[in-house]
Order: C-alpha cells, then sequence, then structure tokens
C-alpha cells in the first residue's frame, strides 16, 4: 500500500465547520489536518455566490499552499459555489452532496427540512440534490441566520437559543418532517435545542458525519491515499485570517476531546 503523509486541508468562515473536523478527527484518528477559519470576513452567509467564490477561491488557493492532499470545503455556503470535485488536480469535498445523500436515505416519509443561512436557501442546491435522488420527497427549507451568531457566541445550550429556534422552527413542525439537515456547519453546535424545539423522533443529519462516510470510502478506493499509521499526528494546526481569543478558547473545547495532538494557532492572510 502506498501512504500519503500530507494533511487534508479544511476551511469554514469561522468556527462552524469545527464541527466537521470535528467528525474526522473522530473518525481518522491518524490523519494530518489543517483548519483554515476565514474569520476577518465571516459571515459568508449574507454575502452575493461571486463574493463567496472568490473568498473560497483564495481559501483553496492558501491550503494548496501548505501542501495539502485533499480538501473539504466545510461551510454550505461556499459549497454552493464549488461544485468542483477536483481543484487544480487534488480531491475537493463540499458537504452539500454527503448532506443531501444521507437526508434522502433517512427519511422515511419523504418529508426532509433544511436548516440553512440565507445564501444555503436561495441557492436551493439541497433541494435539487435531493430530489435527483427521491423526486417524491417533500424539502421545507428554513433560513436560520441567527443560528451563526449563537454559535459563534457560544450560546450553545441556552434559553435565548432555544426562543430563537422556536421562532424559526415552528412552521416546520407542521409539516410532518421525520429528518432535517443541519445545512450551515454551525448548526450542529445547536443541535440540542434544535432537538429540543423539534422533537426526538426527527432524525439531524449532520454534515461532518456525512461527509466522513464519503471520505472513508474514498480511502478504501485510495482516491485519497491513508498516512501510514505509525505516525499519528502530534499537532493540529488552525490557521485563522483574525485573531479571536473567543474562537481559540471555543475550538479547543470542541475539539479536546477529539484529538490528543497539540492544537496550534497561526494568522495567516490568504489574499
Amino acid at each position: 500500500m502506498i501512504f500519503d503523509p500530507r494533511p487534508i486541508g479544511v476551511f469554514d468562515s469561522g468556527i462552524g465547520g469545527l464541527t466537521v473536523l470535528r467528525e474526522l478527527l473522530l473518525a481518522f484518528p491518524y490523519e494530518t489536518f489543517i483548519y483554515l477559519g476565514d474569520t476577518a470576513r465571516l459571515p459568508y452567509g449574507s454575502k452575493s455566490g461571486n463574493t463567496v467564490r472568490k473568498y473560497s477561491e483564495q481559501n483553496l488557493k492558501f491550503l494548496l499552499s501548505r501542501n495539502v492532499k485533499a480538501i473539504v470545503v466545510a461551510c454550505n455556503t461556499a459549497s454552493t459555489q464549488i461544485n468542483e470535485d477536483f481543484y487544480e488536480g487534488l480531491p475537493v469535498y463540499n458537504v452539500i452532496d454527503p448532506g443531501s445523500h444521507l437526508a434522502a436515505l433517512t427519511t422515511k416519509n419523504n418529508n426532509v427540512g433544511i436548516l440553512a443561512t440565507r445564501a444555503t436557501v436561495k441557492a436551493n442546491s439541497y433541494e435539487q440534490k435531493i430530489k435527483m435522488q427521491n423526486p417524491l420527497i417533500n424539502v421545507f427549507s428554513v433560513p436560520c441566520p441567527l443560528f451563526v451568531s449563537l454559535a459563534e457566541e457560544g450560546w450553545h445550550d441556552d434559553v435565548i437559543t432555544e426562543q430563537v429556534a422556536e421562532r424559526y422552527l415552528s412552521d416546520l413542525k407542521n409539516k410532518n418532517i421525520d429528518t432535517v439537515v443541519l445545512a450551515c456547519t454551525h448548526y450542529p453546535l445547536l443541535k440540542k435545542p434544535i432537538q429540543k424545539v423539534l422533537g426526538p423522533s426527527v432524525n439531524l443529519i449532520d454534515s461532518g458525519v456525512a461527509i466522513s462516510l464519503i471520505l472513508k470510502i474514498d480511502f478504501e478506493k485510495e482516491k485519497v491515499k491513508r498516512t501510514d499509521q505509525k505516525n499519528a499526528p502530534d499537532q493540529l494546526l488552525i490557521c485563522l485570517t483574525d485573531t479571536g481569543l473567543q474562537f481559540e478558547n471555543l475550538s479547543t473545547q470542541l475539539l479536546a476531546d477529539h484529538t490528543k495532538s497539540k492544537i496550534i494557532f497561526e494568522t495567516v492572510s490568504v489574499i
């Protein structure tokens, strides 16, 4: 077997993509990861498609400069603009394709909810991809822009977050949904209040879990070469385009139980 010790790059506008990174660390503990948080320009969800594409290409080029072997676009808004499977020869994974696939497989009554930023809802990518797999599925999309700010603030299980969730999701509860896609990587941080509002019978689809399943298949097919398990990583690099103690504290809390590697923070420019 041929091994490839190079890291896997992961990027998002902010802290949300760490929910994807967290699942990747659990699924592939011997792989090395570099995370890029474009904190200087967040949130992406309120920006135009052209702007998001420009920012995303700059992020891709930055990760390429760090000699990665694959790139995970851990941002749903960016994933609406990054449709290619390869970028300059490297495999690229967005979060929309695996999330849509898992939702279509999970629903039993063909009623699926999508919780997302306004930009992701406007792009309509989830509904299109879900219906490509099963045109009988009814898709109900709900923009929940405040969820990003609540997640970034660290209010993951707070009465205010629950009140906001109740406001956003009140209409959705009347649609007889059995599956909901958390179509922003910030939203898994708010799983508890979202689940409380929707009820325990509704399945929540996490992008990080979905993309880990896809990457596992590609490791087995050797589309991406594994790292030799004899060489477990000793550090996890998190690059930020703007420094922030809040981000560093939250990311350390989120990842502490998912990696034994030392977390290193670096401020970078992607322009």
